[in-house]
């Protein structure tokens, strides 16, 4: 093999392997994260203001909230301090043990992996539970696109 050929040939190689290592998985990352977005408030009543997807459960006085949202659909995250240790809202209801919670569709860094395991309650369509005075919380889309579809008639 002639010395251009090869180097031609590496080349044409090092350029796959660069694609299937890093482009590929990147455009893969990008194109399931796209449609999703995170934001900090102060407040309760910030969040609810600044967005009007926040539940309006959420307590006007949580404090350091982390909201995720897909923004094609009704997936959410949700976390929050609140202002009394295990308070949560009174429109949250405790779940019946023989219906099983649904997992979390989102991720975040902020946000436990094992949640679906430890939600007590519901707070309207939202699974919920606290740990001391956090409160984590998030909504599945098929609940979402139900309760949508419920309160149009269909």
């Amino acid at each position: 093999m002639k010395p251009a050929v090869l180097i031609a040939a590496t080349g044409t190689v090092a350029a796959a392997a660069f694609l299937g290592v890093v482009a590929v998985p990147a455009v893969h990352d990008w194109f399931d994260s796209r449609h999703e977005e995170s934001a900090s408030y102060a407040t309760g009543t910030a969040a609810k203001q600044a967005r009007a997807s926040v539940p309006r459960w959420l307590p006007d006085t949580a404090e350091g909230i982390s909201y995720a949202m897909r923004t094609t659909g009704g997936d959410r995250l949700l976390k929050a301090s609140l202002p009394a240790a295990s308070a949560l809202p009174p429109t949250c209801k405790k779940i019946d043990t023989k219906a099983a919670p649904v997992a979390p569709a989102l991720q975040a860094d902020w946000f436990p992996e094992n949640a679906r395991d430890k939600a007590t309650h519901r707070c309207d369509l939202y699974y919920s539970y606290t740990d001391g005075d956090t409160l984590y919380a998030w909504q599945q889309n098929d609940d979402w696109i139900s309760s949508n579809k419920a309160s149009a008639g269909h």
